[in-house]
């Protein structure tokens, strides 16, 4: 035998070298290794009895006979936990993994074992409609029917290598890839992953990555529902993932949680920060201040091309959206607006106030999104800036209110099922 699938072994009869029946087999113990799991022994039911086999005693171990020496079989109430510290159908089989390659949650259908040498190893994690099949043992019924339409059934496996424990201390084992790979994924599909989690073990994977890769994969979420998740998680974590949020974000995740929650979470974070999300905090929802984020790139009318570009460089890594440079004067009263292609193709020496464009297109703070929407629209605007008592006070991108209007099953923003 150099590698089998779980389910053809899970409850076969487990016979003694004579042939007499011990029970069947109900589990495997597992102990964890370098790279891989190791099969420590089997776990044998015998009429209403449990009991323990290690590994070194079995003979066989194939899909048709499994043969052991029952010299050493215990009753498994008295077995030491490190024996098996995780059982492979108790433990792994149904749980949930992380797909990354997909972007999505999938369960555990099946495992691939692999002998080396005189050990037994979990060598892969079955995700596939072929490892559901095999489980239900229909799959050679399932092979027909999909070669009745000219097609083979699908197999999905993971490598165990490319698998990590995702909560070491819970009563169920969950997994999920190794944290490096979650790393690279881009924020919308980690808030896929996390709206498709319980909530304890999304706060698990929230927990293995940086508070910006959070903050972000948090911000693609519906507010309602990354509040949920920022509420359970350790209020100085919590504003931690707050602060490297865009602040209209922070604004309307705070929005949706208890005031009491959101005030000791804003008083946690850093004081400019917390400014800049509790003036978000202070406009309604369904309006252009709602709407707006606070952060945008604005220069003096003095400022040359090349001195406004080395600005940018500077700030713009805190600014989520430069599609335009606003003029404004020392007191927030807006000029002009450039376009950074613009400000990129002026000479260097030329002030920003001869390459601005005057005639700001602009909308009030207690705008509707509907004006919002027809002011972007009219003039093609990417975005719009806000003005309150004719100071600018943010911007609303386009697609922060375009969003608004689209049908709820296109929208970007992941919901959680209910768990």
């Amino acid at each position: 035998m150099s590698e089998l699938y779980v389910s053809a072994v899970l409850g076969r009869p487990v016979i003694d070298p004579s042939g007499a029946q011990l029970g069947r087999l109900d589990d495997l113990g597992l102990i964890p290794g370098d790279t891989l799991p190791s099969v420590s022994g089997l776990f044998i039911q015998q009429g209403g009895k449990r009991r323990f086999l290690p590994w070194r005693c079995v003979n066989l171990f194939t899909p048709v006979i499994v043969s052991a020496d029952p010299s050493v079989l215990v009753d498994a109430t008295n077995m030491p936990d490190e024996a098996a510290d995780i059982r492979l159908r108790r433990d792994i089989l149904d749980r949930q993994i992380v797909d990354v390659d997909g972007a999505k949650v999938v369960r555990v259908n099946d495992l691939k074992l692999r002998s080396r040498g005189a050990g037994l190893f979990i060598e892969a994690v079955d995700v596939g409609v072929r490892g559901m099949a095999r489980r239900l043992g229909q799959l050679r019924f399932w092979n027909w029917l999909a070669g009745l339409f000219g097609a083979a059934l699908p197999s999905r496996e993971i490598d165990w290598r490319f698998v990590a424990q995702l909560d070491p201390n819970a009563d169920k084992l969950t997994l999920t890839v190794a944290r490096e790979r979650l790393t690279d994924m881009h924020p919308a599909d980690i808030a896929e992953i996390l709206a498709q989690l319980p909530h304890k073990e999304a706060g698990t994977v929230i927990g293995a990555l940086d508070p910006e890769t959070v903050g972000e994969a948090i911000g693609e979420l519906d507010p309602e529902v990354g509040g949920r998740v920022i509420s359970q998680l350790d209020s100085e974590v919590a504003s931690d993932i707050l602060e490297e949020m865009e602040p209209d974000e922070a604004a309307d995740l705070l929005g949706d949680l208890p005031e009491e929650k959101a005030r000791e979470l804003l008083g946690l974070m850093d004081a400019e920060d917390a400014e800049m999300v509790q003036e978000l905090l202070e406009h309604e929802e369904d309006t252009a201040g709602g709407l707006m984020n606070n952060m945008f790139a604005a220069v003096p009318p003095a400022m040359t091309a090349e001195e406004a570009l080395a600005y940018l460089r500077l700030v713009g890594a805190e600014i989520e959206n430069i599609y335009y440079v606003y003029v404004i004067r020392g007191d927030d009263t807006p000029l002009g607006v450039v376009t950074l292609k613009r400000l990129l193709l002026s000479p260097p020496k030329m002030a920003v106030a001869e390459i601005m464009t005057v005639g700001l297109k602009a909308v009030g703070v207690a705008d509707t999104p509907e004006k919002v929407m027809e002011v972007i629209s009219k003039y093609n605007l990417l975005a719009v800036p806000v003005l309150e008592d004719g100071h600018m006070v943010g911007i609303v991108p386009a697609d922060a209110v375009i969003e608004l209007f689209l049908p709820d099953s296109i929208t970007k923003k992941p919901r959680f099922a209910a768990h």
